[in-house]
């Protein structure tokens, strides 16, 4: 197998808090358009944070994607991983096949990873119901909503692929961790083109427990586009959120046989954990994995830290922020002035836990592409160990037309890390 194959990201596909669509999500991004709102049903339940990201007009967007018979065996985490993996698959130049057609994509995959997915069926449907002695109403599909690969399994139908076809879950570094082992198995010369990404549904029972652990913001129930608070002196916590984001990644000879839009190149990356040790947790990140990982997935790239011109951080709005850039300049060996730019899309639409890398992905990739850097909302306070980092962390959009290489990382519970990097597609020699 020819384990040197170049990977391009040929398609994306998102549907986030602030926008629907990679054209909007772009115009989203530029314009520094916040989808965190306040939420009614957060605070009848007694909820300490009212706030969220949730895409808007889902019952409107999903019967142009799915059948009736398809959506009640669906629930919305599974039904944002569809329509983000169907819009993945249009942008790339894929005819979406028939539902009763005979082939099978042998070549194409899909790695679509989710953090809870399906706890919404699970509490609202599976337990009542068998708590209740109703067993036989639970209906046949109940399996299929709450198994863990259901969002990968329906986006398998709905695109008939015949490849690797499975469900990352590795907390918040879910999104990020799928893209790379895409690019991995089509780099191994497994598959030609892999779906990779996140999705997460909005559910009530997710955001509960972090509510519980006072890890979510409550100090901007009344002013919600200020919730939301990376790198600030007063960020209070992060602000949960949901949808999904999905690349299309193909091999570079299958994107130039079919003459392919090509958006960027995945040029390495890496994944490891900090073995909860050195001030690591379940909760913690150990920051030696994470200076690690960063060089792990630069040194696949072969690229330098100077060729970095931005980096698209996890940066939750949580104590870790200013943990995390400090990473960040040990693993690049460069001091606050000739550090790239810093900027966190959370403070746009919050952190959608299992499809947060994904969404952040489809961002990074579209700064690359189009040349710019959103800014980061909400952090004019900048958190006082991260003064020396200022005129790095930019507050509004900037344009970058030479914006070359951008790196992407995410951090999750089980002190699991994962970093991307992305590139300008280069023709070869």
């Amino acid at each position: 197998m020819d384990h040197d194959r170049r990977v391009v990201v040929t398609g994306l596909g998102v549907i986030a808090p602030n926008a629907h669509g990679a054209a909007a999500f772009a115009g989203a991004l530029r314009e520094g358009k916040s989808g965190i709102r306040f939420h009614q049903h957060l605070a009848d339940l007694g909820f300490g944070c009212q706030v969220g990201g949730i895409p808007e007009g889902l019952e409107a967007i999903q019967g142009r994607y799915l059948d009736e018979d398809e959506l009640r065996a669906m629930n919305p985490n599974m039904v944002y991983a569809a329509i983000a993996a169907i819009d993945a698959w249009t942008d790339a130049g894929l005819e979406r096949p028939a539902r009763d057609g005979g082939d099978v994509h042998w070549d194409t995959g899909a790695i679509i990873g989710t953090g809870i997915g399906g706890i919404d069926t699970i509490a609202e449907k599976l337990v009542p119901r068998v708590d209740a002695g109703k067993v036989s109403r639970l209906g046949s599909t109940m399996v299929e909503q709450i198994m863990s690969s259901g969002n990968t399994a329906r986006v398998a139908g709905l695109l008939a692929l015949g490849n690797k076809v499975t469900t990352s879950s590795s907390a918040c570094n879910t999104g990020t961790e799928a893209i790379i082992d895409a690019f991995l198995h089509i780099r191994e010369g497994r598959a030609e083109r892999m779906l990779a990404g996140g999705s997460e549904g909005h559910s009530k029972y997710i955001w509960a427990g972090f509510d519980a652990m006072k890890v979510l913001c409550r100090t901007h129930n009344g002013a919600p586009a200020e919730a939301s608070r990376p790198m600030s002196a007063s960020a209070a916590g992060f602000v949960p959120g949901s949808g999904a984001g999905v690349l299309v990644l193909e091999s570079l000879e299958s994107a130039e046989r079919r003459g392919a839009r090509i958006y960027a190149e995945v040029l390495g990356g890496y994944v490891n954990c900090g073995g909860h040790r050195l001030g690591g947790s379940m909760t913690a990140p150990n920051s030696e994995a994470v200076r690690r990982c960063i060089r792990g997935a630069l040194a696949m790239a072969n690229v330098q830290p100077e060729e970095i011109g931005a980096i698209n951080g996890h940066l939750t709005a949580t104590f870790a922020d200013p943990r995390e850039i400090a990473s960040w300049s040990a693993a690049l060996e460069l001091p606050p002035e000739r550090m790239p730019l810093l900027h966190s899309t959370k403070s746009l639409i919050g952190h959608a836990l299992g499809a947060a890398g994904g969404i952040e992905c489809v961002a990074s990739v579209l700064e690359l592409h189009q040349g710019f850097v959103h800014g980061s909302l909400n952090c004019r306070d900048l958190h006082p160990e991260l003064a020396a980092y200022a005129k790095r962390i930019p507050h509004r959009t900037v344009d970058v037309p030479d914006l070359r290489v951008i790196a992407k990382a995410s951090f999750g519970f089980g002190d699991v890390n994962g970093c991307v990097v992305f590139g300008k597609q280069e023709k070869a020699a």
